[in-house]
């Protein structure tokens, strides 16, 4: 079996490891997700709408500072009894003061602590619908270019997210989750568990970094192009990245692209 350490030159790449913080609300806390704090190198802090509020939130933005880790807006729908979960029909009008809001709101907090938010990441039926749906992915990004046109969106590596970033002008960061089954057509398989064994999801990122590819329901192969990978906030992920972050430490976003431009 080859070694994580042993990548093909050819395929060998910088990656983002993020996740997602303030994933709480009032009394109901999730202290144990800082822990990822030490592991990852881009952070989603919740919004308000689908979780987070304002004490949540600014606990996470210090926490975030302290590891000196990139911040991004973690927005949903409106839709907090739900967790973000429940897919809403809006109009282009309503998307655009849904994610401005949002947008605006961690980024008001982040500047009062001198931090700086980057990008965007679409949480739960949001992210899904997006995915899917040329339109209403097309409408959040150009929401997000209305704030700032150096503002990064995030969202499932794929062909939709790809025509979105030509057609807003917008840049992109594509992701993948290897804790999530994926079709043969590059898609997300929601209606399958989620992958909960560590040492699967250890070979799974093992190939991806070595060969760009991930194997799908079906057994077939495909190769995938990303900028970040998403974990889960579980014991699961946790275990997985205190086994892969000190042999593949992870790169953010806004760095690798520096060092693409000659910046660094």
């Amino acid at each position: 079996m080859q070694k994580m350490s042993e990548r093909n030159d050819k395929k060998t790449k910088s990656i983002d490891f993020n996740c997602d913080l303030a994933q709480g609300f009032g009394i109901y806390k999730n202290t144990s997700e800082y822990e990822f704090l030490d592991y990852v190198s881009s952070v989603n802090i919740s919004a308000g709408l689908h979780c987070g509020d304002p004490l949540t939130i600014r606990e996470a933005l210090l926490k975030a500072k302290e590891k000196n880790v990139v911040i991004g807006a973690n927005i949903g729908f409106n839709d907090l009894q739900g967790f973000g979960m429940r897919e809403m029909e809006l109009n282009n009008e309503e998307i655009e003061a849904l994610v401005l809001y949002q947008i605006g709101a961690i980024s008001a907090m982040a500047k009062a602590y001198s931090l700086e938010v980057e990008y965007v990441r679409l949480h739960g039926a949001m992210y899904k619908k997006a995915a899917k749906d040329f339109e209403f992915s097309l409408a959040i990004a150009n929401a997000i270019k209305k704030y700032s046109k150096w503002m990064s969106y995030v969202g499932q590596a794929n062909e939709t997210l790809d025509k979105v970033a030509e057609t807003a002008q917008i840049p992109i960061v594509k992701e993948i989750q290897l804790s999530k089954n994926y079709n043969a057509d590059k898609s997300i398989n929601y209606e399958v568990e989620d992958i909960l064994d560590v040492n699967t999801l250890r070979l799974r990122f093992q190939k991806y970094i070595n060969y760009s590819q991930l194997t799908a329901t079906d057994g077939s192969v495909f190769e995938m192009t990303a900028d970040t990978i998403h974990f889960v906030t579980n014991d699961v992920s946790l275990e997985l990245l205190k086994s892969i972050s000190s042999i593949y430490p992870p790169l953010p976003v806004n760095y690798m692209k520096a060092q693409a431009s000659g910046w660094v």
